[in-house]
């Protein structure tokens, strides 16, 4: 079975930023993250989509190693 989500450590290792700096992206308002209780997680192909339009469609190489 394939992963559907990741948590906000995963998110900052794929983007090589820090937890803090991914927690505080993950606020912005059209990043997809879903809150269930206390606990954060990003649906990767709603992560993808994001990452692709907010890098103009430069995304490709990146999505390809998720």
């Amino acid at each position: 079975m394939e992963k559907t989500t990741m948590t906000v450590h995963e998110l900052a290792i794929q983007l090589g930023i820090s937890i803090p700096k991914a927690y505080e992206l993950i606020k912005s308002p059209n990043f997809p993250s879903i809150r269930i209780g206390s606990r954060i997680i990003i649906p990767i192909d709603e992560y993808k989509k994001w990452l692709k339009e907010s890098s103009g469609g430069k995304a490709d190489e990146i999505n390809n190693n998720l």
